[in-house]
């Protein structure tokens, strides 16, 4: 088998003038990228770091790191990712902890408390201008010890980071080859993709969606639309200009589309829109495909997995339409899942709601306990219910965050919402909610709201505390952010007596 190393070097040897990425509304040409990816190899080397050492990569969403990531892959380098949208203390405390070899990030990272950090471990750096790559003065060459490699070349991908600190999950060169790019369901063996649309990329680089993002259509030969951050400008521009017929929104772009109240024939070039990563409310998915007559195509995967293990394909729609609205389709892949009750990690049989199981050849023979809701019907289609951790114990009443969010979404005038738990000296804890209305509609009171959870759910799950927010805070993978929402209690709240 062509190993990823292999594919990534045949890729920069592409015709020097052919496009590979546009960005900012600008071409970048596979050559120009094989310029910068020749430059950070020769650093490298230069570095001094051994030859199975770890490379750090403090990752972002702009052409030099797809070069840089090319030519890493390219040196069958294991990577370690870092998210580059942070403040340079937080970067700082990440490389602190991680020990690196060589630190691989855009030159405007290198200062203050970064630069410091790495002078003090030893460690080399180099640095990424639109057009170079540049050995940081002063941490040319690695000094000091670092941390050990994997056995096997890896990318250590980041999760989202929605309930904390994001973790870091090895995905092996061996699984990229096979199973990103190889066995990739959107492209076929014989498919011509130099005059197809690009691909609109939008996940953050450190994380899987955004490997799935780019580095898959890259090595087959499809351009790639890559942005910073998802925007609803920004997709109307790219559907403006590139007609595809396939796109993609993460679900809470789907609200945003309808807010912005996008006019019906800008979509019209579609045929479907992917998306995954998150539940998306019934009621939008419902107003959405009434609005613009494009089906949505829910998948369900996890870092964990190595991505997606299911699927809602558009021959699935058609067959099936509304009565498997808001699935996440069928197994894909020869994955297998299972719905189990939490407590005694029972099989449920189907319709019954609990703690999904998946077992998936790309990670091997065992059934994988997630801690996601889901309930797989009589059909095989998984319904994702969102994640079972979080759990509030109201004075030894359980509260499930996702069943009081999917409550208060069924009121015509929420957008979104998000539960989290607050301490109370006597119930232990108990929930406080954080509330996105519609653009223009008249913003609901908490009592109204808490009399309209009081008809779809219990008692004990009716929030202590209410505030109302323009947006809810997300990560940069445009889902819910909540620690940032814990904080947002820090402030003032709305409470209800």
């Amino acid at each position: 088998m062509t190993t990823l190393a292999q594919m990534c070097a045949e890729a920069l040897r592409r015709d020097p003038s052919q496009h590979a990425l546009e960005f900012a509304g600008e071409w970048v040409t596979w050559g120009q990228l094989k310029e910068l990816a020749d430059q950070l190899a020769a650093l490298i080397t230069q570095s001094g770091i051994s030859d199975r050492a770890s490379i750090v990569f403090v990752s972002f969403n702009r052409p030099p790191a797809a070069a840089a990531l090319l030519a890493m892959l390219a040196q069958g380098r294991s990577v370690r990712m870092v998210y580059g949208f942070q403040s340079g203390a937080a970067i700082a405390r990440e490389l602190a902890a991680l020990e690196p070899a060589l630190v691989v990030a855009a030159a405007d990272v290198f200062s203050g408390a970064v630069t410091d950090t790495l002078r003090a471990q030893g460690a080399a750096a180099i640095a990424l201008t639109d057009t170079q790559a540049l050995a940081v003065e002063g941490l040319e060459r690695q000094r000091g010890q670092a941390a050990e490699s994997p056995a096997e070349p890896e990318i250590q991908i980041l999760t989202s980071g929605t309930t904390g600190a994001p973790k870091r999950i090895g995905i092996s060169h061996a699984m990229i080859a096979r199973h990103f790019v190889g066995a990739n369901k959107n492209y076929q063996a014989t498919e011509d993709l130099t005059r197809a649309a690009p691909l609109f990329s939008y996940y953050p680089l450190g994380n899987i969606s955004g490997i799935y993002g780019l580095i898959p259509p890259l090595l087959r030969g499809h351009r790639v639309a890559w942005v910073e951050r998802f925007s609803v400008a920004a997709w109307r521009d790219y559907l403006r200009r590139h007609q595809p017929e396939r796109g993609s929104l993460p679900p809470a772009g789907f609200q945003m589309v309808l807010d912005a109240d996008v006019p019906p024939e800008e979509l019209a070039c579609l045929r479907c829109i992917a998306s995954g990563a998150a539940p998306l409310a019934l009621d939008v998915h419902r107003a959405f495909e009434a609005k613009y007559n494009v089906p949505i195509l829910m998948s369900y995967g996890a870092t964990e997995f190595g991505g997606p293990v299911t699927s809602m394909t558009l021959e699935l729609h058609a067959q099936w339409g509304q009565q498997k609205l808001g699935s996440a389709g069928r197994p894909i892949a020869g994955s297998q899942l299972r719905v189990v009750d939490a407590e005694t990690g029972a099989p449920l049989p189907p319709g019954e709601e609990g703690l999904l199981e998946v077992m998936t050849p790309r990670i091997g023979d065992k059934w994988l306990r997630t801690s996601d809701l889901a309930i797989i019907d009589a059909d095989g289609f998984l319904f994702y219910r969102g994640r079972a951790d979080g759990a509030i114990m109201r004075g030894g009443f359980k509260v499930l965050p996702d069943t009081v969010e999917r409550a208060l979404l069924l009121h015509p005038a929420v957008a979104a919402a998000a539960v989290v738990g607050m301490a109370d000296a006597r119930l232990g804890q108990v929930p406080a909610v954080a509330i996105q209305i519609k653009l223009d509609v008249p913003r609901p009171s908490a009592s109204e709201l808490e009399q309209h959870l009081r008809a779809h759910t219990f008692a004990t799950h009716i929030p202590a505390a209410w505030q109302f927010v323009d947006e809810l805070p997300r990560t940069a993978s445009m889902k819910v952010d909540y620690s940032a929402v814990r904080e947002l209690f820090n402030a003032s709240v709305e409470r209800v007596s």
